[in-house]
């Protein structure tokens, strides 16, 4: 099996990242009261900001993977996790502030604290695990395989001989390379980037398939009417979504764990997910 790796990295975002940093365990001050008002407004403040050791979060995402998170015709930031994250936000008392980063060097982004989570579609995985603090699972999703429509793959076993595409140091490489049962038939296997590069390589016929998250190739799929597709039954394999913090932040993780639930309990997380998948799929 030939390896074309292609990964085109986002070194503007990298250079900006380097250069704000993150700063954002800010101090925060409470005016001066006495008695038993100034012991009631500072247990609240306590709880939104001393407790969970922030007032500001920053959130690393790759503004490409729809729709958890990427940029609308006005080049806004939105999507399922973006605003999810401003939901947990509010309930938990820290701003949110998002910062799109190279992919593949998520992890390292959050050890070098220029970001604070990784909050995008990241699947929970034993290697990351070695790596950040995961909050509780919050979504199920697939590794799945798409073809055009009218191509002759219809299992993995197809794929033999065949130039396969995905993004670099994502959950779908790593997904892959844990079946080389498979994976070394292929005839060529090529990353990029992001999953968009995948599917634009695919659709200038240079790629035969994409493996990819079933979260962004199911709305991919709704935002190319009139254009054929086939999704393989067979995939590579179910996963969890979680958010990712340094392991030294398990108060924030506890915190956002327990707005998570809340937002299960009041609808709002309901009502979030049918906006961008049609149903409640939030675990």
């Amino acid at each position: 099996m030939k390896k074309r790796v292609l990964a085109l990295g986002l070194a503007a975002t990298m250079v900006f990242g380097a250069l704000t940093g993150c700063a954002s365990k800010t101090a925060k001050t409470t005016p001066a009261t006495t008695g038993a008002e100034a012991k009631t407004e500072g247990e609240a403040e306590k709880t939104a900001t001393e407790d969970i050791g922030y007032d500001k979060v920053i959130v690393g995402l790759d503004d490409t993977f729809a729709p958890m998170g990427f940029r609308d015709q006005s080049n806004e930031l939105v999507g399922f996790d973006v605003e999810l994250a401003k939901a947990v936000g509010e309930i938990i008392g820290v701003e949110v502030e998002f910062q799109p980063i190279e992919w593949a060097m998520k992890e390292t982004e959050l050890a070098n604290k220029n970001i604070d989570l990784i909050w995008n579609g990241y699947t929970i995985t034993d290697a990351r695990k070695e790596k950040v603090l995961f909050t509780q699972p919050y979504l199920k999703n697939r590794q799945i395989v798409l073809v055009p429509g009218n191509s002759e793959i219809k299992t993995l076993a197809d794929l033999s001989g065949k130039t396969v595409a995905t993004q670099a140091q994502s959950s779908s490489e790593e997904a892959m390379m844990a079946k080389p049962e498979i994976t070394d038939t292929f005839g060529e296997y090529v990353t990029f980037g992001t999953y968009e590069e995948c599917l634009l390589d695919m659709e200038a016929g240079r790629a035969d398939a994409v493996v990819a998250d079933e979260v962004l190739i199911r709305y991919y799929i709704s935002q190319h009417e009139g254009t054929e597709y086939k999704v393989l039954d067979e995939n590579f394999g179910e996963e969890e979504y979680g958010i990712g913090a340094r392991k030294e932040d398990t108060a924030l993780v506890e915190a956002i764990n327990g707005a998570l639930t809340e937002l299960k309990a009041n609808g709002k997380g309901k009502e979030i997910s049918e906006k961008w998948f049609a149903e409640d799929i939030l675990q």
